[in-house]
C-alpha cells in the first residue's frame, strides 16, 4: 500500500526504530526492494529525483506498492527549488524533501513553511534539513562543520510544521575519506529538544553499529544509496557473466538488491513492524492510503 511518509516515520518514532530509505532507479531495483520488504513484513521508503521520465518511474513505485500489504512511501530527495518540489508532488511522490540547508535559518524556515502548507494540502509529507550534511570525500571539513543545533531544530519544527527533519551529526553523503564519527550526544540533545521524527542522511559507510544506535535515538529514516550501488556493482563483478549468459544480468542485480534491502531492514530495526502500520490503518478507517 502506498502511503504518505509521515505515517511511516511517526510509527517508527513511537516504536523506537527506523526505516531505510533506498533508491528506486529502475524496475529491477524497485521490485527487488519491495519483495524484500514484503518477505520481512517491513515498512519501506523509496528515494527518487525528478530525473528522466519521473512520471513513469514514480508510477511504477506506486503500482508495485499497491500490490503488497506493507506501507511504502516515495520521497523526492534533496529537492532544491520550489518548482522541483511541485513537480515531485505532481508526478506522484508521497513525500518531498525540501533541502534549503545551505541557506540561512530564516530563509530555510520561510521556504519550507510555504512548501509544508502546499504539501499537506494534498496529503503529501515533507522533510527538511537543518545544519548541512556534506560530502564524504571532504569529510575532514564537512564532518565537523554546519552541525545541527538542538534548540534551532526545536524552533524549526515549531515554525515550519515539517513532518521530519534531517540533522547533521557527523555523517556525510557518498564514500568517506576518513572514518565517520557520529556525535551521539548532539543527537541525544536534538531528540530531547524536538520529540519529533529525525532523519539521518549519509547512512552508507557510516558503520552498522552507528546506524543501529542512531535508530534508537530518534532517527526514523536512514538514507542509504551508495552502499546499495556498491553491493550491486560488486555482485555484477563477482558474477563475471560470459556473453552467452548476459540474460542473467538482471537476476544478479535483483538478488544483490534484495539481500541488501533485507540487511537494511534488520539494521534499522523495522523487520516485522509493518504489522503495526497495518493495524493503525484499519483503526483509522484506511486514511493512510495516499490519494492523488
Amino acid at each position: 500500500m502506498f502511503v504518505p511518509m509521515k505515517e511511516i516515520v511517526d510509527q517508527a518514532y513511537a516504536g523506537g526504530y527506523a526505516v531505510p530509505a533506498l533508491p528506486s532507479q529502475n524496475e529491477v531495483q524497485i521490485r527487488a526492494t519491495i519483495e524484500a520488504a514484503a518477505a520481512t513484513n517491513s515498512p519501506l521508503i523509496f528515494l527518487t529525483g525528478n530525473r528522466g521520465d519521473a512520471m513513469f518511474n514514480h508510477y511504477m513505485v506506486k503500482r508495485f506498492a499497491e500490490e503488497v500489504n506493507i506501507p511504502v512511501a516515495l520521497c523526492l530527495d534533496h529537492s532544491p527549488t520550489f518548482e522541483d518540489c511541485v513537480m515531485g508532488i505532481k508526478t506522484g511522490c508521497s513525500a518531498i524533501m525540501a533541502d534549503r540547508s545551505i541557506k540561512s535559518f530564516e530563509e530555510n524556515v520561510k521556504d519550507v513553511s510555504l512548501l509544508a502548507k502546499m504539501a499537506h494540502a494534498v496529503n503529501v509529507s515533507i522533510e527538511a534539513e537543518l545544519g548541512h550534511v556534506g560530502q564524504g570525500d571532504n569529510y575532514a571539513v564537512d564532518g565537523v562543520s554546519s552541525l545541527t543545533d538542538p534548540q534551532e531544530a526545536k524552533r524549526f519544527f515549531e515554525l515550519t510544521d515539517v513532518d521530519c527533519l534531517a540533522v547533521a551529526v557527523g555523517t556525510a553523503h557518498g564514500v568517506y575519506v576518513g572514518t565517520p564519527h557520529i556525535d551521539f550526544e548532539r543527537l541525544r540533545e536534538i531528540n530531547a529538544a524536538c520529540g519529533k521524527p529525525l532523519v539521518l542522511h549519509g547512512g552508507s559507510g557510516s558503520g552498522d553499529h552507528n546506524i543501529s544506535k542512531a535508530c534508537t535515538m530518534g532517527i526514523t529514516k536512514v538514507n542509504i544509496v551508495t552502499d546499495v550501488m556498491i553491493a550491486t556493482n560488486q555482485a555484477i563483478i563477482k558474477a563475471a557473466l560470459p556473453d552467452t549468459d548476459a540474460k542473467f544480468f538482471y537476476k544478479v542485480v535483483h538478488d544483490a538488491t534484495y539481500n541488501f534491502a533485507k540487511h537494511a531492514f534488520e539494521l534499522t530495526g523495522c523487520i516485522g513492524k509493518a504489522v503495526a502500520c497495518q493495524q493503525k490503518e484499519i483503526a483509522s478507517g484506511g486514511d493512510l492510503v495516499y490519494k492523488e
